[in-house]
């Protein structure tokens, strides 16, 4: 019955402020003029829309930390302390960037800070071991991820994850979507017997919650815009928590596979072509498959099933499981994308380089 209350309160405060919040982008200049072909939208909208999002996830958790019911033993306090400084940080970088269009290379500097922040919190430090997909678990005491490689390691997870997101938020409702199926993923694995995290359940729930809250006003068609700030908070979330569950790195690759490996592939194309990777173009899954004649409605749609699917599935496979449903993931991901590529080259032979 908690586990419902955190996910209401979160799911209202953020959906009763996010008009607030779009008030407030339009006031301070923080809005994304439609800029075709890449832009979709016509009319110019608000951006900021993450800071609703951390609005209701801090407001929650901190009532949540005033409950008395906190098992400080698996989560300790510092922890939570390093999620809320680090989203912080994020909304500022956020902010700035959604403002005044910051370059990237001062842009990464504040999602590396903020996973900077988880790091140094503890979060990942001393990792000793990891589960062995064939059974049992590989002793990591006197390998690679020994401390203090373990914390590289977990930085370098958080930064894979708030890219992903970042790199995906280019459809109405797309991020705040995956993230929602994701962190319900992680919610019910912390419930797991083999897990039994009510703390990490709290904090998943609370997530979800403020995610809903949103899509109310970010889903097609979006009256307001995650921003730079919000699209980065839902993969630092993401990454953290599969972190505090005790490394659950394949759950989280299981519900955000497809994301990762379209953004895996249209960074490994811009290098190829010579281009920024930070550069947009319309290279990802989902601009192909509009360009196809999908919806923005259909495109995402299609992109929350597949989520879900995978989302469901880790849930209740352990390790080898996952290990046989990451391959299955891959080879998914590899025909859907042969499959738009020769629809796209079918459907325009004369485009050159659009492959």
């Amino acid at each position: 019955m908690m586990y419902f209350f955190y996910f209401i309160a979160a799911l209202a405060v953020s959906a009763a402020i996010t008009p607030l919040v779009k008030r407030f982008a339009f006031w301070v200049g923080a809005i994304d003029v439609p800029r075709p072909p890449r832009n979709l939208h016509k009319n110019t909208t608000a951006k900021l829309g993450g800071l609703a999002v951390y609005v209701a996830v801090a407001a929650v958790v901190i009532l949540y930390l005033h409950s008395g019911a906190v098992d400080y033993h698996v989560v300790p306090l510092r922890f939570i302390m390093a999620l809320l400084a680090g989203g912080a940080v994020l909304m500022l970088g956020g902010f700035l960037d959604d403002k005044y269009d910051l370059p990237p290379y001062i842009a990464w500097l504040f999602p590396a800070l903020a996973a900077l922040i988880v790091v140094w919190s503890g979060i990942g430090i001393g990792i000793t071991f990891i589960s062995n997909p064939f059974g049992g678990v590989i002793n990591l005491k006197f390998h690679i991820l020994s401390l203090p490689a373990s914390g590289v390691f977990s930085w370098v997870w958080m930064m894979g994850m708030m890219f992903t997101t970042k790199f995906l938020d280019g459809l109405d409702g797309l991020v705040a979507g995956v993230g929602t199926i994701a962190s319900f993923t992680l919610f019910f694995l912390s419930l797991a017997p083999q897990v039994n995290q009510p703390i990490t359940a709290t904090l998943a729930i609370i997530l979800t919650g403020a995610l809903t809250g949103y899509l109310f006003h970010a889903f097609y068609p979006a009256k307001i815009f995650f921003g730079d700030g919000g699209s980065l908070f839902v993969g630092f979330m993401l990454g953290l928590l599969s972190i505090i569950l005790g490394g659950k790195i394949a759950t989280a690759l299981l519900v955000m596979g497809i994301p990762v490996l379209d953004v895996a592939w249209v960074i490994a194309r811009r290098l190829w072509y010579r281009r920024s990777p930070f550069r947009g173009d319309r290279l990802h899954l989902h601009f192909r498959l509009l360009d196809l004649g999908f919806s923005q409605r259909q495109t995402v749609l299609i992109l929350y099933l597949i989520a879900a699917a995978f989302g469901f599935t880790a849930i209740f496979l352990q390790s080898l499981g996952k290990l046989v449903s990451l391959v299955i993931l891959f080879g998914v991901m590899v025909v859907l994308v042969v499959g738009v590529v020769m629809l796209y080259k079918r459907k325009y032979p004369h485009v050159p380089g659009k492959g």
